[in-house]
């Protein structure tokens, strides 16, 4: 039977965490191979980050990748085009945040201004922070650095870095196992509207040469994602197979679930994304000049492998 698995290959954009369950469940419990795939998790590990998930999608490493909303965008308006598009938003809401440490007095956007900001380089993102900090009333004249990407998180803890961007879920999670009280921004409190992330994505002509298998992996990992919510003892002991040895000492995961689980959405609106969402953030990013208007025209996600 095993040989006869068509094999689909995804590269996550992080270390494994609770974002990713819905993957892990779906591998552990076979529902990707009841569906006929043999599905091969790309860790960004196994080469340090050097090379991003929406690379590995353009190179043919991956079938998927998984990545910001904006990668979808990047990826179909850079000089060699890729026909990227989004096919399951994994969070209905935006859990991620703009986070300093609260011992560090900066407490509202518009004190970062001077101060040093850990970037990851995505895209999109030193202009989000800068619009943030002048919606808040600040110059926007941050300090930006660009540390090694799986080292970011430690810059802020080890004071390298005063902000850095961060998944509530996760990294807000850790810090509260160990007693180290942040301070957060979320962007629609400043009023950016940010679009879907994590979200899952592949090429237009990949999902038009396989809609079967790329269905068939779409639905399978909706069922990971809504057993997640429904049985969440057995979904934190399959995720705690694939976490790092640091993560699973530093972070209490079924905190993280029980964070995280809600907005996985239901059995409706698990993975799809609204279109109003997205048209507000192509929309924003149009009228502060970061992109083109012709972003506005442009297929960038569907819901149709979503039942």
């Amino acid at each position: 039977m095993e040989n006869n698995l068509k094999t689909i290959s995804i590269a996550l954009d992080w270390t494994p965490n609770i974002n990713h369950i819905g993957i892990f469940i779906a591998q552990e419990l076979g529902f990707y191979k009841e569906k006929g795939l043999n599905v091969e998790i790309i860790s960004p590990l196994d080469d340090n980050y050097q090379m991003t998930p929406g690379k590995k999608l353009e190179r043919g490493i991956a079938d998927f990748s998984i990545a910001p909303f904006e990668t979808v965008i990047s990826l179909n308006n850079k000089k060699n085009v890729v026909d990227a598009i989004a096919v399951f938003a994994i969070l209905q809401e935006d859990v991620s945040s703009i986070a300093t440490l609260k011992s560090s007095g900066i407490d509202r956007p518009k004190l970062l201004d001077n101060k040093m900001y850990a970037s990851y380089k995505a895209r999109y993102e030193d202009h989000i922070v800068i619009q943030m900090v002048k919606n808040d009333g600040g110059e926007g004249s941050i300090n930006i650095q660009y540390p090694e990407k799986l080292g970011i998180w430690n810059t802020l803890l080890e004071d390298e870095a005063d902000a850095t961007w961060i998944f509530n879920n996760w990294e807000g999670i850790e810090a509260k196992s160990k007693n180290i009280e942040l301070n957060t921004f979320s962007l629609s409190d400043f009023g950016i509207p940010y679009g879907y992330s994590p979200v899952i994505l592949t090429k237009k002509t990949s999902l038009n040469a396989c809609k079967t298998e790329h269905t068939a992996f779409v639905e399978s990992t909706k069922k990971g994602y809504l057993y997640a919510t429904e049985h969440p003892q057995k979904a934190v002991d399959i995720l705690k197979i694939y976490l790092t040895d640091e993560d699973q000492k530093n972070i209490n995961i079924m905190d993280t679930l029980k964070f995280t689980a809600p907005f996985f959405g239901d059995s409706d609106s698990c993975g799809k994304m609204k279109p109003e969402r997205v048209q507000s953030f192509l929309e924003w990013l149009v009228q502060n000049k970061i992109e083109n208007s012709q972003i506005l025209e442009q297929n960038l996600y569907t819901n149709e492998l979503v039942q």
